[in-house]
């Protein structure tokens, strides 16, 4: 499995690192069982890491569209690796900004990753 792919599935999986971080500290079962009710009862730190799952989860679709994309129109393999590289990059930079609360940081890094994924789809060798 190439670089891209591995991308695409830790973008994936970010999301439900931070959604981890969230919830931990006040899971309990009684939550669990309403765990989108129980989201809207946390604040401050805990909060800003269920917005950035939430943010995440967002992502996801279009990042895997382009680097499907990309590879259907033979962008060579390295560019695509590069870019999806950098998405993984800005996305792990934009969820430390959303949790540190770096609102003007958080939307550069967004930027920069949908930045990413506009090059893929036009990213023709």
């Amino acid at each position: 499995m190439n670089i891209a792919y591995w991308c695409v599935l830790a973008a994936i999986l970010i999301p439900y690192g931070l959604v981890l971080i969230a919830r931990f500290p006040g899971t309990t079962l009684e939550s669990n069982l309403i765990p989108r009710i129980s989201a809207d009862s946390i604040s401050g730190y805990q909060q800003r890491f269920y917005w950035a799952h939430l943010n995440g989860l967002e992502a996801i679709p279009s990042f895997a569209a382009a680097i499907i994309i990309a590879h259907m129109i033979n962008t060579p393999q390295e560019t695509i690796n590069t870019l999806a590289m950098s998405f993984i990059g800005f996305r792990v930079a934009h969820a430390v900004a959303y949790v540190s609360n770096l609102g003007v940081l958080r939307s550069v890094m967004w930027a920069g990753g949908m930045a990413c994924v506009v090059s893929l789809f036009f990213s023709v060798s």
